[in-house]
C-alpha cells in the first residue's frame, strides 16, 4: 500500500549542531592558545626545562638553542644569522630577553582561556552538547575502527583505492569523543600545572600532586605539545570533512545528517 511516506534518505534535515557559546569559545581558543604557546616558549628560554651539560665552546645548555645553531649552520641563507642560538625563539615565541612581558602576556591569555573554558562549558550545558562528548565504555571498538581507517587512508589515497568511512549513529564518532574529552582533560591539567608553577609556595599541595615544582613544569611543557599535536590533525580532518563541518562551527547548523541518524544525536 502506497503511504506516500518519504524515505529516511530523502528527509535530510538541517539540525542545530553547536550552541552559540560553544562556537564563540571554540574560535576564541585559537588566538588564546597561540598567545600561550608564544609567550610560554619565551618563558622557557629564561629557564629551559630540559638542559644538557654546557657546550665547551659556546657554553650553551639549551636544546632549542642547539636546534637554532644547527639550522643556521645547515640552511645556506641563514649562515650569517646574527644569533643562531636564539633562532628558534625568534621564530616560535615572543623572542628572548622578554621574560617579564612574556609572563604578563601568558597570564593574560591564561585567565582569558579559563574564562573562555567556562563559557564553553556553559554552552555545552545549555545546548546539551556535553552528552555527545562523554566517552563510553562501548567506544573501544569504534576507536580502533576509526584508527584503522585513518592509518590506512594515506595508503588508500596513494593506491587510488576507495575506503569506506565507518558510520556511527552519533554526533561524534568514538575517536572524536575520546580526542575531544582528552583535550578538555588536558586543558584542565594545563591550568592546574600552571597554577602549581605560578604559586608553588601558596599551592604547594597542588605542585606536590604533579611531583613538585620541577615536574609540574615538565607536565606543563608537554601539555603544550599535546595541544599542538591535537590541533594539526584536527584542522586537516575538518578541512577534509568539507564545508558542513567547518560551517556548522560558524553558523551552528548542519545539514550533513540524515534523519535516521539524528534520532541518536544528543544535541
Amino acid at each position: 500500500m502506497a503511504t506516500g511516506a518519504l524515505s529516511p534518505k530523502a528527509r535530510a534535515l538541517v539540525v542545530r549542531r553547536h550552541h552559540i557559546l560553544v562556537r564563540i569559545s571554540h574560535w576564541l581558543t585559537i588566538p588564546l592558545l597561540v598567545g600561550l604557546i608564544l609567550s610560554g616558549i619565551s618563558i622557557y628560554w629564561a629557564s629551559p626545562v630540559y638542559r644538557h651539560n654546557p657546550d665547551p665552546q659556546s657554553g650553551n645548555f639549551d636544546y632549542f638553542a642547539d636546534a637554532g645553531i644547527w639550522i643556521c649552520a645547515h640552511v645556506p641563507w641563514l649562515h650569517h644569522y646574527a644569533d643562531p642560538a636564539d633562532w628558534v625563539y625568534n621564530h616560535s615565541s615572543l623572542g628572548p630577553f622578554m621574560l617579564a612581558y612574556a609572563l604578563r602576556f601568558h597570564w593574560l591569555c591564561a585567565y582569558s582561556l579559563m574564562l573562555n573554558g567556562l563559557v564553553y562549558l556553559a554552552g555545552l550545558i545549555l545546548g546539551g552538547g556535553w552528552r555527545s562528548l562523554l566517552p563510553r565504555l562501548s567506544d573501544a571498538g569504534g576507536v580502533l575502527q576509526m584508527a584503522r581507517y585513518y592509518l590506512g587512508l594515506p595508503y588508500a589515497i596513494l593506491a587510488q583505492r576507495g575506503q569506506t568511512h565507518p558510520r556511527f549513529r552519533t554526533k561524534y564518532n568514538p575517536l572524536q569523543r575520546l580526542s575531544y574529552f582528552a583535550v578538555a582533560a588536558g586543558g584542565f591539567l594545563a591550568v592546574a600545572t600552571g597554577w602549581a608553577i605560578h604559586k608553588p609556595a601558596q599551592l604547594s599541595w597542588l605542585a606536590a600532586i604533579f611531583g613538585g615544582f620541577d615536574k609540574a613544569r615538565v607536565w606543563h611543557f608537554w601539555l603544550m605539545w599535546f595541544f599542538v599535536v591535537f590541533a594539526i590533525p584536527h584542522v586537516v580532518l575538518v578541512i577534509a570533512a568539507g564545508w558542513d563541518t567547518l560551517g556548522s562551527m560558524i553558523t551552528g547548523w548542519s545539514k550533513k545528517f540524515a534523519c535516521s541518524e539524528v534520532s541518536d544525536h544528543a544535541f
